[in-house]
């Protein structure tokens, strides 16, 4: 916690001193503000020391009229260094807030795509809100509370040692056990508040979870399990809140009890430095008047340290991600992926998702530029995995994948996915216009370029039946489309994109069999002068492909064209073939 406690204020330093200017000002105006407002209560303790001097007399009336006149200006002076302060501050905050959510944002989206696969989105979400929200607490307790706080206290406690001795004493030794104690408390504190920000992300994340499946736990008659669960994550939240909670009201008494040994001793110590004559009926004045803004500000510390940890602590987990280093980065210097004619190769690569489980071992083949490539085999034989390796979705654990002969750990990842394009069996879309979807493929491109790109994968049809055709918005992950229309949406991002190498995995399982006589056009248009990997389960869609690589068990067991492996009757394939064509019947 410490650690991550440092590191939390040194990004937010970092943001800040960007505006070393701005919060000079902020800080010389709080100083400013607060240092005039505290010295007020001495002109009152002049006010009620003429008043009790004297009578109704000209003289008497002018001095106080005289005081009061002295106390407008240091009002005045005091309002305009407030207002000051707030005008730097609402150029300060909303500037550094922003460039902390930029921040986070670049550095969460270059984490790995195993990365998000392992988070929950809403988690994610909620951990870059509270980041920057922390920072606003944390600058506004620093700014509006502790600045005020110190330069108060030092005010007081100086005017106190220049009355008597034991006035100054006393105070500073109430004020030492106070904050000791204050400390102390929310040093214990602050892991449960700790605690109590994880159950909040953890229940924030069934939340998204159940959300996003929302159609599941219908059609699963899920509701029940889904509410137990939900309510069990909000059991645990309830029951630290509620102790959180408890630990404040208990302190809170305890501070009660010190305030008000610390007012009826001040005032004892009082008297008998008046009988002594060296206090005034002002001094009493100027006594209460410090002693409520002690109270006020020692009491509002005691929280704001123990907010101010709140604040830290959900802002910890951002850290935590700020602080973990990308899984898979670019090397330095990486150059861009120059593909002039789109050849891969694996060379002897082994790749583990976990130490336990082996995907492949020693796995080589060589794809010659722009030819043609299914992948097929059962389920789980790591069809899928090559295409994520290719992307560098994941890193291999020994070998290497190449690309016209360049290795693709050595160049830089955008250029490696600029030329690549994947069309996945369940596309997402942006909760955005179709427009602007197709258009994702290639951000420069015209209108004309996404309508020529859309009729060739037959996705103008449905658009146009759309009231706001183009820009009609598609709704979270696309879910207001069908799953064939999100696929012929990506095709057409993919053809408007018009890379040198192409992936489809299995991108046309969700079309019907019309749609996908339809757009089969669009496909060899797609395909033509790339190199090709398709993924497929359903088998007849690539009897044209000039090679199929069947792949069992993260093994390369066979290869060659649709009519080759269909001659080997024994081969994986040719059972495959069987039982797609009808063949359950004679198993």
């Amino acid at each position: 916690m410490k650690y991550n406690t440092k590191l939390t204020l040194k990004i937010y330093w970092s943001e800040a001193r960007k505006y070393r200017w701005a919060v000079l000002a902020i800080f010389i105006c709080v100083i400013g503000g607060s240092a005039t407002g505290i010295i007020i209560p001495l002109y009152f303790k002049r006010f009620f020391d003429i008043l009790a001097r004297g009578g109704g007399t000209q003289a008497t009336i002018t001095g106080l009229i005289g005081v009061l006149i002295t106390i407008a200006w240091i009002e005045i002076l005091r309002w305009m260094f407030w207002r000051a302060a707030t005008f730097f501050n609402n150029y300060f905050q909303p500037n550094a807030m922003a460039a902390l959510a930029n921040r986070c944002f670049a550095y969460l989206h270059k984490h790995s795509f195993a990365y998000f696969n392992n988070n929950f989105v809403g988690s994610l979400v909620k951990r870059v809100n509270w980041f920057t929200r922390a920072f606003e607490n944390v600058a506004d307790k620093i700014t509006w509370t502790i600045i005020p706080l110190f330069v108060d206290l030092a005010v007081v406690i100086a005017v106190l040692f220049y009355k008597d001795l034991w006035l100054g004493l006393g105070s500073v030794l109430w004020m030492t056990v106070f904050l000791i104690v204050n400390w102390i408390f929310t040093s214990y504190k602050i892991r449960f508040d700790i605690q109590r920000s994880e159950a909040e992300t953890k229940a924030t994340g069934v939340l998204a979870d159940t959300i996003t499946n929302n159609s599941n736990v219908k059609l699963f008659v899920g509701y029940h399990r889904e509410l137990s669960l939900f309510a069990n994550a909000m059991e645990r939240v309830r029951s630290l809140r509620s102790f959180t909670w408890n630990l404040d009201g208990i302190f809170e008494a305890v501070q009660g009890v010190l305030v008000v040994a610390f007012e009826i001793g001040i005032f004892y110590l009082a008297i008998q430095l008046w009988k002594q004559g060296k206090l005034t009926v002002g001094d009493f004045v100027l006594l209460q008047a410090y002693t409520i803004i002690i109270f006020e500000k020692v009491w509002d510390f005691g929280k704001i340290i123990r907010n101010l940890y709140t604040d830290l602590s959900d802002a910890e987990e951002m850290t935590v991600i700020l602080n973990s280093p990308h899984e898979i980065q670019d090397m330095p210097k990486a150059k861009k992926l120059v593909v002039s004619n789109g050849a891969i190769a694996f060379d002897a690569v082994d790749f583990y998702y976990h130490e336990t489980r082996k995907i492949f071992a020693d796995l080589s083949f060589i794809i010659p530029g722009q030819q043609k490539v299914a992948l097929v085999g059962p389920s789980g034989a790591g069809k899928s995995t090559i295409v994520k390796l290719l992307l560098r979705m994941h890193d291999v654990a020994k070998g290497k994948i190449l690309i016209d002969n360049q290795p693709i750990t050595r160049v830089s990842q955008e250029s490696l996915w600029g030329n690549v394009s994947l069309v996945p069996q369940d596309p997402i879309l942006f909760h955005r216009t179709l427009m602007e979807n197709i258009r994702y493929g290639k951000p420069d491109a015209t209108d004309k370029e996404v309508l020529r790109a859309s009729k060739l994968a037959h996705c103008h049809e449905f658009i146009s039946e759309f009231p706001d055709k183009y820009e009609t918005y598609v709704g979270e992950r696309g879910v207001k489309l069908s799953g064939g229309e999100r696929q012929r949406v990506a095709i057409a991002r993919a053809i408007l994109r018009n890379a040198p190498i192409l992936v489809l995995d299995e991108a046309t399982s969700s079309l019907d069999s019309e749609s996908e006589h339809l757009i089969q056009d669009a496909l060899a248009i797609l395909m033509a002068n790339k190199t090709v990997i398709v993924v497929a389960h359903r088998l007849s869609t690539i009897m044209k492909m000039d090679r199929i690589m069947v792949i069992d068990h993260g093994e390369l067991v066979e290869e060659g064209t649709h009519t080759t492996l269909l001659k080997k009757t024994r081969g994986l394939y040719h059972q495959l073939w069987k039982r797609q064509v009808g063949g359950f019947m004679q198993e």
